[in-house]
């Protein structure tokens, strides 16, 4: 499967729903299991709350700020975020050009952060 930043920004804004009164500014990209993957382009203020899964934010164009449960980063093209189920979350003060990727994955809560990479 192929997806291309271009062709899912053409589908941008989807239509209104709640929270989204302007538009889904998400566009879904693939879905497997429970992964999903989307690209993500706020306009005006990012209406996100926490999430039930874990999520990897991949920054594709513009410049933003992300904070993370009170903790506040600066994103660029090329960094990626790692933020845990639950977890709140939002972009701020973001160019007119900010896009990123999102995937989503694993249960519902996150998985078991005890467990590490060996």
């Amino acid at each position: 499967m192929k997806a291309t930043s271009s062709e899912l920004l053409s589908r941008l804004p989807g239509p209104p729903s709640q929270g989204w009164l302007n538009g889904v500014r998400f566009a879904p990209a693939f879905a497997n299991g429970s992964m999903s993957v989307v690209l993500y382009a706020p306009v005006g203020r990012d209406p996100q709350t926490s999430h039930l899964q874990d999520e990897l934010y991949f920054i594709h164009s513009g410049k933003s700020e992300i904070t993370i449960d009170g903790q506040r980063c600066d994103c660029a093209p090329g960094d990626s975020f790692f933020v845990p189920a639950g977890a709140d979350h939002r972009f701020e003060n973001f160019s007119a050009d900010f896009v990123t990727w999102v995937v989503l994955w694993g249960p519902l809560g996150g998985e078991d952060s005890r467990k590490s990479m060996d």
